[in-house]
């Protein structure tokens, strides 16, 4: 079984090379060589075996999103193709570091912002919306608001151990981010709330739901409009990992938080939308 998934990797790995997700030269290409960066990271990844299912995942994840960049979806929302690439560096930095717990609930959050790209992306292209950048040699402007954004709200552990109180540095993050977001109104954001690999069982996963509830109220107070916000929870501890590691006890202490186009849909296939 070890080899066979070994094999299964391999030949992913040698599709992913055989052909570049990115538009050739002049008609959108160029915008980010991620794949670049994945090989280099894989480097420090262990062969799989069939106790590998994350990291199998993983590929299957990123054969994802290139099959979509491949259809053009970076023409149609560059910004979210920006975020799934963030997210899958991401998602590989966390296996490598072996935060299984944050990694399986990127995963799942990956997975349905790739299922809502990839019908919003058919969508798109059936009602012609989708058009290369006019100059390949530029980032288009949604890619540099995303980025902006992206990297302000989506650091690691916001939160302190088992509670709802924000690092006093995120809550600066959170002001510049609601100032920018307040100025244009194209965007919508989802937060989705986790919590502590450790904490205390709550019903409904409270304490997740709270971190989510307690994003939005700070980027309300900060000048957002609350109905272009919108807050999901996840399970802390998934059904793909079994016990913690004693090193995840710090981990997941954080929301993640997608820009999403305002007409974008919300719909999530794992969980309920609100």
């Amino acid at each position: 079984m070890k080899h066979n998934l070994g094999l299964i990797l391999v030949l992913s790995l040698l599709l992913m090379s055989g052909c570049t997700p990115f538009a050739e030269h002049g008609r959108g290409g160029g915008a980010n060589n991620y794949l670049n960066t994945r090989s280099t990271t894989l480097d420090h990844l262990p062969p799989l075996g069939p106790e590998d299912g994350l990291q199998f995942e993983w590929v299957l994840v990123a054969r994802h999103l290139d099959m979509l960049i491949t259809d053009q979806a970076q023409w149609c929302f560059p910004a979210t193709v920006l975020q799934a690439q963030r997210n899958e560096s991401r998602i590989a930095s966390e296996l490598v570091g072996g935060l299984e717990v944050d990694a399986t609930n990127s995963l799942i959050i990956q997975r349905n912002l790739l299922q809502r790209l990839e019908h919003q992306t058919k969508d798109a292209k059936q009602q012609q919306k989708c058009k290369p950048p006019r100059n390949s040699t530029m980032e288009p402007n949604d890619v540099i608001f995303a980025k902006e954004i992206y990297n302000l709200l989506n650091s690691a552990n916001q939160f302190t151990f088992n509670s709802v109180e924000l690092d006093p540095n995120y809550i600066i993050n959170l002001s510049v981010a609601s100032q920018l977001l307040a100025k244009n109104s194209d965007y919508k954001i989802l937060i989705t709330g986790h919590s502590d690999v450790f904490a205390a069982d709550m019903p409904d996963n409270k304490l997740a739901r709270q971190r989510a509830e307690q994003i939005k109220r700070y980027l309300s107070i900060f000048g957002l409009n609350p109905n272009r916000i919108h807050i999901e929870a996840i399970n802390s501890r998934p059904s793909l990992v079994s016990i913690p590691q004693p090193s995840e006890h710090l981990s997941n202490r954080r929301v993640t938080i997608e820009l999403m186009h305002i007409d974008q849909n919300l719909t999530l296939n794992h969980l309920s939308e609100r």
